[in-house]
C-alpha cells in the first residue's frame, strides 16, 4: 500500500507542475507579462514552461527524480519570493504557504526518491544485479585458483602447512610442550 501512495503522490505532484507548464505554454505572453512585472527579466516565460513540462515528465516516470525534486523544492520557494510576497494579501499568503507545502513535498519525493515503479529504481536494481554477477564471477574465479594451487601443490609433492597447534605460540615446527623464549620488551631490560 505505501508502494501506491507513494507512486499516486509522485504523479500528482508531478500533474501540477505538467498543468502549469502546459498553462504556461498557451499563454506565453501573458506569462512573460507578469514575470517582467514582478522584476524578471524578459525570455523566461518559455524556459519556464519548458522547465515545467520536462520536470513534470521526468517525475512522472521516475527519471532522475531526486533532481527534478529538488530543482521543483527551490522553484517552488522563489516563486513565494517572487510573487506572493505580500502577506497581507490573503490570496498571495494563500498562494505563498501553497507553495511551501509543494516544496516540503518535493523535499520528501528528494528524500524517498528510489521508489518501485520508476525508471530510478529499475536502474538500481539492475546495477545490484549486475554487481552480483560479477562478484560471483569473481568468486568463481578465486576458486578455480584455489583448485589449481593445490593440484600444483599435489603434483609437486608438496604438502600445505599444518594448521597452527592450540598449544604452540606459532611456530608451527616446534611441539607444544617446549617452551619458547619470547623476546624481552623494553621495559624488562634493566
Amino acid at each position: 500500500m505505501n508502494t501506491l501512495a507513494a507512486f499516486v503522490g509522485r504523479i500528482l505532484l508531478a500533474l501540477l507542475f505538467l498543468v502549469s507548464g502546459i498553462s504556461k505554454l498557451f499563454s506565453l505572453q501573458g506569462t512573460e507579462t507578469m514575470m517582467i512585472g514582478a522584476g524578471l527579466p524578459a525570455g523566461l516565460a518559455g524556459a519556464t514552461a519548458a522547465f515545467e513540462i520536462i520536470g513534470a515528465l521526468a517525475l512522472m516516470f521516475g527519471a532522475m527524480t531526486r533532481l527534478f525534486a529538488m530543482l521543483f523544492a527551490v522553484f517552488s520557494l522563489l516563486t513565494i519570493l517572487f510573487f506572493h510576497r505580500d502577506f497581507t494579501d490573503p490570496m498571495q499568503s494563500a498562494m505563498a504557504l501553497k507553495n511551501l507545502a509543494i516544496a516540503g513535498g518535493m523535499l520528501c519525493l528528494f528524500a524517498h526518491s528510489q521508489m518501485r515503479w520508476s525508471y530510478d529504481s529499475m536502474r538500481i536494481a539492475q546495477r545490484g544485479e549486475r554487481d552480483a554477477r560479477v562478484a560471483e564471477e569473481r568468486a568463481r574465479e578465486a576458486d578455480l585458483r584455489a583448485a589449481r594451487a593445490e593440484a600444483k601443490a599435489e603434483v609437486l609433492g608438496t604438502v600445505p602447512a599444518r594448521p597452527v597447534p592450540s598449544g604452540t605460540i606459532g611456530y608451527i615446527d616446534r611441539p607444544a610442550d617446549v617452551p619458547v623464549e619470547r623476546p624481552r620488551r623494553w621495559w624488562e631490560l634493566r
